[in-house]
């Protein structure tokens, strides 16, 4: 073993792919590809204290947006609503158009706009499931810098361990 992998394999964390362009979080402070879905927390834009709970299926393009005590949104009625809108875009600076595009299995055109591409149908899906990973990524971002292992996440094994 060299000692660059044995460094590496004593941290806590992994290495995170940065974004493909710097983000802005205050209005979408949450995006993920997971769960077959394009999914995340955009930020209202007329109450402070509200969020919305956005995501577009993979394949079938399903829309659903919903607040995170499942409200639906207003603005949801058969086409991308502002948060969906602003989801797709945030996404697109985090993962680059084709890493969304190829997750969600959308084509789109050179220089074309993904949610051009984008017609699916309002399903509802539950906001507790991604609202609660969003505030475990918040409860991270408040851990201090350390190379110690976190106790939560002592299941994880050991780099090199099973082969």
């Amino acid at each position: 073993m060299d000692a660059d992998s044995t460094a590496w394999e004593r941290r806590s964390v992994v290495r995170v792919v940065p974004p493909v362009e710097p983000r802005k979080l205050a209005k979408v402070p949450f995006v993920e590809l997971a769960d077959g879905r394009l999914q995340g927390v955009v930020s209202s834009g007329s109450d402070i204290e509200r969020v919305y709970v956005s995501s577009i299926t993979a394949g079938t393009h399903a829309l659903s947006c919903s607040t995170n005590n499942n409200r639906p949104c207003g603005a949801l009625h058969g086409y991308a609503c502002k948060h969906i809108r602003m989801l797709a875009d945030e996404a697109v600076v985090q993962y680059g158009l084709d890493r969304v595009a190829r997750y969600l299995r959308v084509e789109v055109p050179e220089g074309g706009n993904l949610m051009h591409e984008i017609t699916g149908h309002v399903e509802r899906t539950p906001a507790a499931v991604v609202f609660s990973r969003f505030l475990r990524h918040l409860a991270y971002l408040e851990v201090p810098d350390s190379t110690e292992p976190l106790a939560e996440l002592h299941w994880f094994p050991a780099t090199g361990a099973v082969r």
